[in-house]
């Protein structure tokens, strides 16, 4: 999901270093030798004798998994389900790399040709125990569920390409060196695929395009693409140097490319989504109901893709789906996307046709599976946590406040999110005082809240406590915080960008600090849904002409996530980073004897 995906400044922070970006032209995009044509050859061998004509090949995938190693805690942890009489159950724990490595083997026994693949976003806004160590643990644990192949997401360029080469290639941090004595970073030992991003000088493309899967003469190429909208949703210091080019285009001439070389069983890996009717993981997303099916650039993309590729694995919105969207030549193709975070995976079959070397359209089938954790834990997975765990502890473990209940961010569907408001609030009073940067408003960009603050301990910390480790799962980018002049009318320009231009079809709303209402008429359309003439701040009008000092990350001060409006503010002062300003505020509004309550959802009135 768009978010703040800023360079991961957390380690600079927190261990006095900084991560310093090398020019592109510097990238090394070597892949890991024979990673071109590959498998892990899951299952046994093919028997003696006569080789039937068709196989069924076992694509398992999933996508953002976004460092989620230990289970996502509270509500982002929680799948919905419908059940046989159509009632949903609501709150299904999954998700944690233990589990999904138990999943994904339990899986493949007996299916003898099985791959597995993602969508992107394996790393960035991750938790602490990932992001610490620049997401190190989470190359390791996806080496460690065999994981074949994925796509760049947009997250992969939070740290700029040299850093995401380093991801694949291996070899230790540039400034914080190795993290275990005597232990190199060994890199991804699956490939890296970026079909759409080439870099500006020479055009050349920044990683491999595809690559093909084969065992037994059975071969499947594996194109991977991110959303090319990518630079609008990275800081422009993680896309220095490169381009996004089209979806469609590029895998149609990968497609086409392949299909050349005898490869004609085709699957498009996009880092690029929709959103389904409902919710739950295994709705039926071909129902034919009105207003069932799925929305969202995916569909539009789908249907402009060559009918060369065979299926389509998906992501970004965070979303499960199971879903057929027509062809260019009007066939039912499937695309699919597995949530979030590692609660769920796709498991689709593949016909494979060894005269035609092509996947039997007819014969796919797909579902999704819930990660769950009433399974047994694979050992593996437990120790390498508990190995970094280790590592994290010092910084981790450390609490900053106490909070009376949950307060969701993440896990909150409304426009107005509890921890929101938590949030703006905090970079409000943090850079309210004149010699701070003056703030009179803060705005907090909602796919910038990766978690929400769970009352429940995680460790041995105890119920209600926030340690630093929850913390950074909140506000994993560590943005240095901007205060900037604005005019009131561009602050009602960036109000009314939350649901028109590139944010009317899914309209991103801003998270606001307290003293900022209006009204937000859902009836209505594009810029019009923000109610104008409702806007006030600390019960006066908005007006045009004066200047206010308005605080934001770094992120949105450039203009990100569709609010060029923002980027137009003057007299910069960069602040704290986000995260500190956070922890401050924590500290400051709570003890373990009056602990931080979920605070009213009231600024934006809502029409439905």
């Amino acid at each position: 999901m768009s978010a703040t995906p800023q360079k991961n400044r957390a380690s600079r922070r927190v261990l006095a270093a900084a991560a310093g970006l090398a020019t592109v032209g510097a990238l090394v995009a070597a892949m890991p030798a024979g990673a071109h044509d590959r498998g892990h050859g899951h299952g046994g061998g093919h028997g003696h004798g006569h080789k039937p004509r068709t196989v069924d090949v076992q694509l398992l995938s999933f996508n953002d998994l976004h460092g989620n190693l230990e289970p996502p805690a509270g509500s982002a942890g929680n799948v919905s389900e419908t059940q046989p009489d159509g009632t949903v159950k609501a709150a299904i724990p999954a998700g944690g790399v233990e589990y999904l490595a138990t999943s994904l083997r339990t899986a493949r026994k007996g299916n003898p040709y099985s791959v597995t693949a993602a969508g992107g976003d394996m790393v960035g806004a991750s938790p602490l125990l990932s992001g610490l160590f620049h997401d190190e643990p989470t190359i390791e644990a996806l080496n460690g569920l065999d994981l074949d192949v994925t796509a760049v997401g947009n997250h992969e360029f939070d740290e700029g390409a040299t850093e995401l080469a380093r991801l694949q290639n291996g070899g230790c941090h540039p400034v914080e060196g190795c993290y275990e004595k005597g232990k190199k970073f060994k890199g991804a030992d699956f490939p890296y695929l970026a079909a759409n991003v080439t870099k500006e000088k020479t055009g050349k493309p920044l990683l491999k395009p595809y690559t093909v899967w084969k065992k037994n003469g059975v071969k499947i190429g594996f194109i991977g693409v991110t959303l090319e909208g990518t630079p609008d949703i990275v800081t422009a210091n993680g896309v220095k140097g490169l381009k996004f080019h089209d979806e469609v285009e590029t895998i149609n001439k990968y497609a086409r490319e392949l299909d050349r070389k005898g490869v004609k069983s085709i699957v498009a890996l996009i880092h690029e989504g929709g959103a389904p009717a409902s919710t739950s993981y295994n709705y039926d997303c071909d129902s034919p109901g009105a207003g069932d099916g799925i929305s969202g650039p995916i569909v539009d993309i789908a249907k402009g893709i060559t009918p060369k590729v065979d299926a389509l694995v998906t992501g970004h919105t965070h979303q499960a789906y199971v879903c057929t969207v027509p062809d260019p030549s009007g066939k039912p193709r499937m695309v699919t996307s597995a949530s979030s975070f590692g609660k769920l995976y796709t498991d689709t079959t593949l016909t494979y046709d060894r005269r035609t070397n092509d996947i039997v359209r007819t014969s796919v089938k797909s579902a999704n599976h819930v990660v769950t954790r009433d399974q047994p834990k694979a050992p593996d997975m437990t120790r390498l946590i508990d190995r970094w765990n280790k590592l994290a502890a010092p910084i981790a473990n450390k609490p900053q406040g106490w909070i009376s209940a949950d307060i969701n961010g993440r896990g909150s569907t409304a426009p107005e999110k509890p921890l929101g408001n938590v949030i703006a609030d905090a970079q409000l009073e943090g850079l309210a005082p004149a010699d701070k940067g003056g703030a009179e408003v803060a705005f907090m960009n909602p796919g910038g809240i990766r978690a929400d603050l769970v009352h429940k301990a995680s460790g041995s910390e105890g119920d209600g406590v926030v340690t630093y480790g929850e913390a950074f799962t909140v506000q994993p980018f560590t943005n240095m915080m901007n205060v900037v002049d604005l005019t009131g009318a561009q602050l009602v320009s960036a109000l009314q960008q939350q649901v028109s231009g590139p944010n009317e079809a899914s309209p991103k709303i801003l998270q606001v600090s307290k003293g900022l209402t209006y009204t937000l008429d859902l009836t209505k359309s594009g810029a019009d849904r923000v109610v104008a003439g409702t806007i006030k701040l600390n019960g006066e009008a908005i007006d045009p002409a004066r200047s206010y000092r308005v605080a934001m990350n770094e992120f949105l001060a450039g203009g990100g996530d569709g609010f060029p409006a923002l980027g137009q503010g003057t007299n910069k002062l960069v602040g704290a980073s986000d995260l500190d300003l956070f922890n401050a505020y924590l500290a400051a509004h709570s003890t373990a004897a009056a602990p931080l309550a979920p605070p009213a959802t009231d600024r934006i009135t809502v029409i439905q």
